[in-house]
């Protein structure tokens, strides 16, 4: 069998996985665009229908981690191949949404439409539920993430048995399940390669808390001011619950965690999903009965989410002049370099919408990704039998920095090499291919 890295290996985002088995099917873990650079929009040779057809060429299958967009990025293109695509359920509904909201913006309307088409093609696959192309099985078991529905995958090969850990993290408040997980689900198996993401491996200093931490932040934010806009994704089901807790917690009057009509939606999508933690998140639809809804936040107070775009500007503009700024506070619960301008992935936009107004500027935010710590906590436990590759890393970052043993230390594989199963199929080798 042969596992090929075409991207990822040296950067983060942009992942796509290759399985290839003996007999020569084939499937791909997620099909990613390049992140941003900043504001500027992300380069990306995949854009080249031909180079993407490459890749493609020979595969039956596209299966996805989760939704972000520097994983799966390119599914009208991939539907358009006749390539089918597989994702989780309250994923699928998660882009759906997003898609639809697209659709109505300038100059995305086509894009979103082709994603929209695309879509209403995907399969969706079920936690813990075996799938089989050819001679390759997949099971897909949950983890925590900032990206409700989010996976790992337990793949099955020739003999070969690979772990993939998408992105995933345990300070999550579901993020308990993974050891738990690994336990009963996977080391079982006997892991011979373990295929994990290195995000954290070059940010050893950078601060991690749980969002249970989060929230006794924000509920102390939200007791000090009566006003308090949040700058969150979208999209995180942890952050949005976190942020209705501290609200329902917060010792003002009853106020109610505001938001617009499309982070209404998304709201909605989580809290009908399968995870009954969610399932309480109460909110109020900015965008519905206007007028109410104001009266009630200036006379109250209130937790708004809020996000970089034009709609928002116009929200802002009418409620800020009429409530007092020193009552007032921005949570941004977002990556800082954003918003720092000698990061690299520094947003001028998204700079200047929290600078906009002379409100009190509180960074809050945890990573949706595992720290070191945890990352070697995995690496050892699972104690892969043939090699570790590290994935969805900076190019600089290296898992030495983990102290694993040094029987695992042997194990990590950055570069193309063979490996063979001692005692099992030595004249059988697994070709590992490192494009990137």
């Amino acid at each position: 069998m042969k596992i090929t890295i075409h991207r990822g290996a040296n950067q983060i985002g942009g992942c796509i996985t290759e399985i290839q088995s003996a007999a020569g099917d084939k499937i791909l873990i997620d099909f990613g665009h390049n992140l941003p650079k900043g504001d500027q929009k992300a380069e990306d040779k995949f854009e080249n229908r031909d180079t993407l057809i490459q890749v493609l060429q020979g595969v039956s299958d596209v299966y996805y981690t989760h939704y972000h967009g520097d994983h799966i990025a390119f599914e009208y293109e991939i539907y358009k191949a006749d390539v089918r695509q597989h994702i989780g359920g309250m994923a699928l509904k998660m882009l759906r949404t997003l898609k639809q909201h697209l659709w109505k913006a300038d100059g995305l309307k086509d894009a979103a439409a082709k994603s929209l088409e695309a879509l209403a093609h995907f399969e969706t696959y079920k936690a813990a539920r075996t799938e089989t192309i050819g001679d390759i099985s997949i099971t897909p078991y949950f983890v925590s993430h900032s990206a409700v529905d989010a996976y790992m995958f337990l793949i099955e090969c020739d003999g070969v048995t690979i772990l993939h850990t998408g992105d995933f993290r345990d300070h999550g408040y579901l993020g308990g399940g993974l050891m738990k997980n690994l336990k009963c689900n996977i080391v079982p198996k006997n892991v011979d390669v373990l295929i994990s993401e290195g995000t954290m491996l070059a940010r050893k200093d950078e601060e991690v808390m749980t969002e249970w931490e989060l929230l006794d932040i924000a509920e102390d934010i939200m007791d000090e001011y009566k006003n308090v806009f949040v700058l969150c994704s979208s999209t995180d089901a942890d952050r949005i619950a976190t942020m209705y807790q501290a609200t329902r917690r917060c010792s003002h009057n009853f106020r109610w965690l505001v938001t617009d009509t499309y982070q209404g939606k998304q709201i909605q999508n989580i809290r009908n999903s399968p995870i009954r933690f969610y399932s309480s998140i109460v909110y109020r639809d900015f965008g519905f009965d206007h007028d109410k809804v104001l009266s009630d936040m200036l006379k109250d107070g209130f937790t708004m989410l809020v996000r970089d775009s034009a709609s928002f500007e116009k929200y802002l503009e009418e409620i800020v002049p009429q409530i007092d700024l020193n009552q007032t506070a921005l949570i941004y619960s977002q990556f800082s370099g954003y918003i720092d301008p000698g990061h690299p992935a520094f947003n001028q936009s998204t700079y200047n919408f929290v600078r906009k107004y002379p409100w009190h500027l509180e960074y809050l935010h945890t990573s949706g990704h595992a720290p070191q710590q945890t990352l070697r906590e995995v690496c050892e436990f699972v104690n892969p039998s043939m090699a570790i590759i590290p994935i969805h890393r900076e190019a600089q970052s290296d898992l030495s920095v983990l102290g694993l043993s040094p029987k695992l230390q042997e194990r990590i594989v950055t570069k193309s090499t063979e490996l063979t199963k001692d005692g099992h199929w030595n004249d059988t080798p697994v070709t590992i291919e490192i494009k990137d």
